[in-house]
């Protein structure tokens, strides 16, 4: 009688110890995505860029890239979820896509935090994130500049959404490194239709001028 109540009580005590699975941490358990476009000039003007050649040696002229296409919850986000799927991402595989992700460690860190989130095998992610990017037209007077030029957080969405029919001010939003312009998030429904996301917005940078260095 008292080796079964023992036994029992140590059940019930490692049901107790055992983690939590939240659903915010399952594959596929997200509301929609937030494509971020990093301003690679600001990113190879920085102490970590000057150390990435794949990105910014002297002969990359890269102007927005994508930093991620991130699985996203109305609060919150999944990341670095349990999947079926290598951790490590082959080169032969990361390589087809270097002209929107210019380097395996970004394209590597990508998939472990937030790819292995999305549901999708590797390579489903990454074309994903390649029909993501491909469905934003870029505004030419941000792309042209032949000097740092200097704009405010909101002319800066403001260029998006007009070269982008069916984007909202809801739905985008400027992140500053210091005052140069960072990235621009674009939110995503998962048909990679334009859906608003109010807590990204609400994080916005708001600055009246953000310098833009240029792309070449």
């Amino acid at each position: 009688m008292i080796r079964r109540l023992v036994s029992a009580l140590l059940m019930t005590l490692s049901l107790a110890a055992a983690p939590v699975a939240h659903a915010q941490d399952r594959p596929s358990g997200f509301d929609f995505y937030v494509l971020s476009l990093s301003w690679s000039p600001t990113f190879c003007g920085s102490s970590k860029g000057k150390n990435s050649k794949e990105q910014c040696g002297p002969d990359k002229k890269f102007a927005f890239i994508v930093h991620g296409l991130w699985p996203q919850n109305e609060k919150g986000y999944p990341e670095t979820c349990a999947t079926t799927e290598p951790r490590r991402v082959p080169e032969e595989l990361g390589r087809a896509y270097f002209d929107i992700m210019p380097s395996m460690g970004l394209i590597g860190h990508e998939w472990r935090k937030h790819g292995s989130c999305s549901g999708l095998s590797q390579k489903a992610y990454l074309d994903t994130t390649r029909a993501a990017f491909e469905r934003i037209k870029l505004p030419a007077d941000i792309l042209a500049a032949g000097s740092a030029r200097t704009f405010s957080a909101e002319t800066i969405e403001q260029s998006f959404i007009a070269a982008n029919p069916g984007l909202r001010p809801e739905a985008i939003a400027v992140a500053c490194e210091g005052s140069r312009l960072e990235e621009v998030r674009i939110c995503l429904a998962k048909d990679l239709s334009f859906r608003t996301c109010p807590e990204v917005d609400a994080k916005a940078c708001t600055l009246k001028r953000i310098t833009v260095p240029p792309a070449r």
